[in-house]
């Protein structure tokens, strides 16, 4: 059976080693004399070999044996390897390093992460962050599939990710938007009707009214675009109108406008998601009590 060695005594070994004795090495272990050379005595029985030289009455040194001289650099090979492990699991613990998997729906990802990442790692220059923008139903098959530790989504209307835990943190409300130069855009809020006669682009947060009476409007969609950048710039020449969750819209946006849409008044909820009965690491529950935090006064 193969020797389980105990860190203490190696530190014990390696520090009589250097300071040539038993006595200075227990002043350093902050031990007895007597309770150090047991633990080198224990170490060699582990060893099956004598590590030091039978100490002569004319000299208070303490040598290493060609054994002993042998072992030295493997004790402190294996104690810098302990401490490294050591400090890096420490610094996981109180999320100084380690590796966090973030995905997010755009919107959130574009409006409030910016800053909420910019605070989290301001203490943790060691963490590093893979981050992961996509519609809700992609971020729940992320988090089923368990290629991100948690992510930032809404939970679509009758879905079956029973295996997800959701806990909702902001909500914000769904808006026409539209070029600054529509009709629509003289109105403070809008009712569904009033969007016949308008060209209708849907996309992916579209399904926000599937279950209202708005509904009939997606059939008459003509277009549907999932990409931002790619319906932002169909708004911007005018093609046609959309809706979108406030949080979604392009606040600093010049050209487009964003109108709520009162009847009817659909709320969507945002919040994190992760596995059901399965732990975080660190890093990432770290930053779900983050956002628990943080998150109310982003509204």
């Amino acid at each position: 059976m193969l020797p389980e060695f105990k860190i203490a005594q190696l530190r014990h070994f390696v520090w009589v080693a250097e300071l040539k004795g038993f006595h200075y090495a227990a002043q350093k272990a902050c031990r007895t004399q007597p309770a150090i050379s047991l633990s080198i005595r224990d170490l060699e029985n582990k060893l099956g070999a004598d590590v030091f030289e039978k100490r002569s009455t004319k000299s208070t040194m303490t040598e290493l044996t060609p054994f002993g001289k042998h072992f030295l650099p493997k004790a402190k090979e294996l104690i810098a390897h302990h401490d490294s492990i050591s400090q890096d699991m420490m610094l996981m613990r109180n999320n100084k390093s380690g590796h966090l998997r973030l995905a997010s729906v755009p919107s959130i990802a574009c409006r409030l992460l910016p800053n909420l990442l910019s605070k989290f790692v301001a203490d943790s220059p060691d963490l590093h962050i893979s981050f992961y923008d996509d519609n809700s139903e992609a971020v729940l098959r992320k988090i089923e599939k368990q290629q991100v530790d948690i992510g930032i989504a809404s939970l679509p209307h009758g879905h079956e990710h029973n295996n997800i835990l959701f806990t909702p943190i902001w909500q914000d409300e769904i808006g026409v938007v539209c070029h600054n130069e529509n009709p629509l855009a003289n109105n403070s809020e809008l009712h569904w009707q009033d969007l016949h006669d308008q060209r209708l682009i849907s996309n992916g947060t579209s399904r926000l009214l599937e279950e209202t009476e708005a509904a009939p409007l997606l059939d008459g969609s003509q277009f549907y675009i999932s990409n931002m950048l790619s319906l932002i710039a169909m708004l911007e020449a005018g093609i046609g109108i959309t809706t979108l969750p406030r949080f979604a819209f392009p606040e600093h946006n010049k050209t487009l406008c964003f109108i709520p849409l009162k009847t009817p008044h659909v709320i969507r909820q945002i919040g994190i998601v992760q596995l059901k009965n399965s732990s975080l690491s660190p890093a990432a529950q770290a930053f779900a009590d983050f956002i628990l935090k943080q998150g109310a006064a982003q509204q």
